[in-house]
């Protein structure tokens, strides 16, 4: 059933179509990713849907009652609030229907006995059912396990949101959204300002909510691990893809080359029935024939059935970071690194080595000093102690996510050029071109350009300069994901050393070969192998840590339990409302590690990506899970209570 429905929808902006002869339907429930280039309509498509912008010709339909909770790039918050109360206010109402059913309560007590005690039971039960149904009194646990989940710790809970920063107040915004009881969820980048770990919990939770989503991201993980569809929007109109984006980009590729082949078989053909009738209409025998193709060739075109040149607005950069001159094996060594601001403690004693042909990926939270120690390893900020060694004429590009090193003021032609004595303009415009800046383009001012603009000049001024050796802080950051792509394809391509930082777990799968761990301050592991190599290994730790706490939680019961016959508490006289109170110690401990294996079990198929596909299979564990953790701890509950009354 469609929560949604756009249909023939045209938007012109300033004589410039955007969308055209659109059609679309949002299913309830569904998790859709919405991608195309930047530029293309996708926030407008948001708008339209929200009500805020309306088609001029065309319908956009929305199912009556329709809840719908969006998330902007730039979230606005109330600034005077503190981060919790900000937060915490999607549930006034819960929070109204608390004190209402106090209210109620006592006015119960206070009208015992009255005609009017039945009516206000009647209200009671009413209003505990609506509280039951929007969270009950368990509000405060979900909002701290979001919070948490996002990266924010107790200590930020009274922080004024004037004092977040730009990142924190996105993820103030997301975790405000998350919390809603909406029927659709519209996410813009939801993935902006959330390191790995974050995105993690953001990918779980959005798997186990039960109403709709579409998101807009160049996370191709997310994507990959959480919708069942793509959207693409490409030539103003929108394209499903009923699957995953991985399997989307393949299926797009092989669209497009198949029409293309078409295109091309179709144009052969007619070409040869031209040059057939212009061949042949002198001689009278063949005029007719040459006539009756050339009115063949008109009826296809009237029936349209004419096949156009097809395109995508997916223009690609063509990146090549090939080094001008080859380096030696050794490019950097680093021994006994230290860095400290203050009391907090980066890197201690920290070493490292990297050899030609070695491709690292930095992760780590935010805050543990990743782009610190790219800084180090470029000499931009000194180690307290210890030595960062480049080894001797080696030629460094370096990529700041800050795009510090560019020039604001300078014209994008005039911030190549100067970098390569004797190049002269058509040599630079050419280049440009490789970097989708054509024509006029080259002659705008730096300062002036979006983000990814200004991204894809940073890359120019690294490819310009034919580096030996690279070191990128958050290079996907701006691009979209054609512009990964390449940058992906030039980075595997590349024989020179790479030492990066990233948040896209997709890109550090395709690039790197070894990761850098930063999973706290002053603590670093190098380990082989990529992304998915180390969730591997991080699925499997976490496994073992459940299996031990299990195994410790069985030792502890057996170590309390009494020397003499076990009773039940119906015996001991204690809780008799109970559902286990005719258990016996050794029932409920058999309870407990049979709950506690089928819970384990569910952990684990949570984990798996294609349990993240399946929209009802996921909402069908979550409530199993649920139930599971609902009845463990009644029966822990029954176990306390039974040991304390049988000892």
């Amino acid at each position: 059933m469609s929560i949604v429905r756009l249909q023939n929808v045209h938007i012109d902006f300033g004589g410039q179509t955007v969308l055209d002869e659109l059609d679309w339907q949002i299913q309830r429930g569904e998790k859709v990713g919405l991608v195309g280039p930047n530029g293309s309509g996708k926030t407008t498509l948001f708008k339209l849907i929200l009500g805020q912008l309306q088609p001029q010709i065309g319908t956009v339909t929305r199912s009556r009652g329709l809840q719908i909770a969006y998330l902007p790039q730039e979230p606005t918050l109330d600034s005077s609030a503190t981060l919790f109360a900000e937060v915490s206010s999607t549930f006034d109402n819960v929070r109204r229907l608390e004190e209402r059913v106090a209210e109620v309560a006592q006015l119960i007590s206070e009208h015992h006995g009255t005609p009017a005690e039945r009516e206000l039971m009647e209200e009671y039960d009413e209003l505990t059912h609506r509280l039951e149904a929007a969270g009950g009194y368990q509000y405060e646990v979900t909002l701290k396990e979001v919070l948490g989940g996002l990266g924010f710790t107790p200590n930020d809970y009274d922080l004024p949101v004037s004092a977040l920063s730009g990142g924190q107040k996105c993820r103030a915004a997301l975790a405000k959204l998350l919390l809603q009881e909406a029927d659709l969820l519209l996410l813009d980048e939801p993935t902006n300002h959330l390191d790995i770990e974050a995105t993690r919990f953001l990918e779980k939770f959005l798997a186990g909510y039960h109403g709709a989503a579409v998101i807009v991201s160049h996370d191709r993980y997310l994507l990959d691990r959480v919708v069942e569809k793509i959207a693409d929007l490409d030539q103003r109109k929108v394209t499903v893809y009923p699957c995953s984006y991985s399997d989307f980009a393949e299926a797009k590729r092989i669209r497009l080359e198949t029409q293309q082949r078409e295109y091309e078989k179709q144009r052969e053909w007619i070409q040869h029935q031209r040059e057939y009738a212009e061949r042949v209409k002198a001689d009278k025998s063949r005029s007719a024939q040459a006539r009756g193709r050339l009115k063949a060739l008109e009826r296809l075109e009237k029936s349209g059935r004419i096949i156009e040149r097809p395109t995508s607005s997916r223009r690609k950069m063509a990146l090549d970071f090939t080094p001008a001159k080859r380096a030696g094996d050794m490019v950097l060594r680093a021994v006994g690194l230290r860095k400290a601001y203050g009391d907090t403690v980066l890197f201690d004693d920290f070493n490292l080595e990297i050899f030609r042909g070695q491709k690292i990926g930095i992760v780590g939270p935010n805050g543990v000093g990743k782009t610190t120690l790219l800084k180090m390893a470029m000499r931009r900020v000194p180690p307290d102690a210890g030595e960062v060694r480049l080894f001797e004429n080696l030629d460094v590009g370096y990529y700041d996510q800050e795009h510090a090193d560019l020039n604001d003021d300078a014209l994008i032609i005039d911030e190549i050029e100067p970098h390569r004595p004797g190049s002269v303009e058509t040599e630079v415009r050419s280049f440009l071109a490789r970097f989708l800046f054509t024509g006029d383009d080259v002659y705008k001012r730096v300062g002036n350009l979006s983000g990814g603009e200004q991204s894809r000049v940073v890359l120019a001024k690294l490819m310009w300069n034919k580096p030996q050796v690279l070191i990128l802080d958050e290079p996907t950051n701006h691009l979209d994901i054609p512009a990964r792509e390449a940058l992906e394809e030039a980075l595997i391509a590349y024989d020179g050393a790479i030492l990066l930082v990233s948040h896209d777990r997709y890109f550090l799968d395709r690039v790197v070969n070894e990761l850098l761990v930063l999973p706290e301050r002053a603590r670093y592991e190098l380990i082989p192998g990529n992304w998915s190599t180390y969730e591997a290994r991080l699925a499997a730790e976490e496994a073992a840590r459940k299996a031990a706490e299990e195994e410790a939680r069985r030792e502890q019961r057996k170590a309390h339990r009494p020397g003499r016959k076990p009773r039940t508490l119906r015996e001991a006289g204690a809780d008799l409302d109970s559902p286990y109170a005719r258990w016996s110690l050794e029932e409920l401990e058999e309870a407990i590690m049979d709950r506690e294996a089928k819970l384990a079990e569910l952990d684990r198929q949570f984990a798996d990506p294609a349990v993240y596909k399946d929209a009802d299979r996921s909402r069908t564990l979550q409530a199993e899970a649920q139930a599971l953790r609902a009845e463990l701890a009644q029966l822990n509950a029954a176990w306390e209570t039974l040991a304390e009354h049988a000892e």
